[in-house]
């Protein structure tokens, strides 16, 4: 199979990187992006609510940057397949995120607009995100494809969730020691900085004939349709998106119930992106070995999260955060390697952009759903999650029970 770097002229000087060196080299630039916009994301419940949100803003906040992450993928996705220009679309994303999130450390500062422009600031980062991601997933593919596709993608995830974990750290450092939410944010540049240098590293390490002229683009009438059975997988994991509570919400409840100080919700998100790193290596191995039945888990995994992570004591809490990690990371990876595997090597960033907009979908209704049910009732939020996590078992087993074509049979 030809990847992005032997495409390359430049790969007989033995100047480009291994299939491994790619893995590690986009799991490294993730590490460093993490750290800015999962650091931010750590306490964007406490931000929001102190600049005047309730709990329905701050669930329809962050339920539509979840959804602009995934609903615009379905634009960049079938772009980059088009054009080609998967290194032009990912350093722009990557730029969105590095610039609008320390920008947020200044709505405190802006009175009664604050509100206002840390909503914009939010769904401009997680724009950058829905830019990259298909571009970068389809690079990354390529790479991971030739080391086994679950233990890759697994491997980067591992390095993506070590900046999840250290960027809430970070911010909670610093929130500890300053007493405000403004410099943990402001400090999230210097990550940021690194996440594009170590961009622009990798970028000439990998040299991948991504900017070809148009003439060279196939006719849209040539491409094949996405296959019957990715289209199952993504309605079905689109169930398990909408009722996976946003960790904006899990936060407001902590900080709102008094279960912990602001300054102790990084931590515990710290804690969540450790497990999704773990489940992220785990069920990746699982993948490679055992084909895509691993993914039966994560509806349960879904369902357990709201019955734990809204209780009334930390007893409860902690291991309900850990839950809900560990399904950020099953999705993150697990998910995405299945998703590669189902579709032709040509069609998959336009397959992660379709796929991500139906999940897009799914974190609109379930954020603006669970904020809006939180504050009704809680065992009915709880009951929903339940029924959609049992309908999305029923979508996902005709799928997963069929072994997935391997990379190397199409080609």
């Amino acid at each position: 199979m030809t990847t992005p770097a032997t495409d390359d002229p430049t790969a007989a000087t033995g100047r480009t990187w291994t299939p491994w060196r790619v893995v590690v080299g986009f799991g490294t630039v993730s590490l460093a992006a993490d750290m800015v916009y999962e650091g931010a994301r750590s306490v964007y419940g406490p931000l929001l609510a102190a600049l005047g949100a309730s709990a329905v803003v701050v669930g329809a906040v962050t339920g539509a940057g979840e959804a602009a992450a995934l609903v615009f993928r379905v634009f960049s996705g079938p772009l980059a397949d088009r054009t080609r220009r998967y290194w032009a679309l990912t350093i722009v994303g990557y730029a969105l995120t590095a610039v609008c999130v320390p920008l947020l450390a200044l709505t405190p500062e802006l009175g009664a607009a604050g509100l206002a422009v840390a909503a914009v600031l939010i769904l401009a980062e997680r724009i950058g995100k829905a830019i990259r991601s298909p571009a970068k997933s389809a690079l990354l593919a390529d790479a991971a494809a030739q080391v086994g596709m679950g233990r890759g993608l697994g491997v980067h995830k591992a390095l993506d969730q070590i900046g999840a974990f250290a960027g809430p750290l970070l911010v909670a450092g610093l929130i500890a020691w300053t007493g405000g939410l403004s410099w943990g944010l402001a400090a999230l540049a210097v990550p940021g900085a690194v996440a594009m240098g170590l961009l622009v590293l990798t970028r000439r390490r990998l040299p991948a004939p991504d900017e070809p002229a148009a003439a060279s683009t196939p006719e849209p009438g040539t491409r094949r349709p996405l296959p019957a059975a990715f289209l199952r997988f993504a309605l079905g994991t689109t169930l398990c998106t909408a009722g996976l509570l946003t960790f904006g919400l899990i936060s407001f409840h902590l900080v709102e119930r008094a279960l912990v100080p602001t300054a102790a919700v990084p931590l515990l998100y710290a804690g969540a992106m450790a497990a999704g790193a773990l489940a992220a290596l785990l069920t990746g191995e699982a993948y490679d070995r055992f084909g895509p039945r691993v993914l039966l888990a994560l509806p349960p995994l879904v369902a357990g999260v709201p019955v734990l992570a809204f209780g009334s004591s930390l007893a409860l809490v902690v291991p309900g955060v850990l839950l809900w990690g560990a399904a950020v990371g099953v999705q993150d990876s697990t998910v995405k390697a299945l998703v590669a595997d189902l579709v032709p090597r040509d069609r998959r960033a336009t397959a992660y952009g379709v796929f991500a907009a139906v999940q897009g979908a799914g974190a609109l209704v379930g954020g603006i759903g669970a904020g809006a049910l939180y504050e009704h009732s809680l065992p009915v939020l709880i009951a929903v999650t339940v029924v959609l996590q049992a309908a999305a078992l029923l979508i996902l087993l005709p799928v997963v029970r069929r072994p997935a074509p391997t990379t190397a049979s199409r080609g």
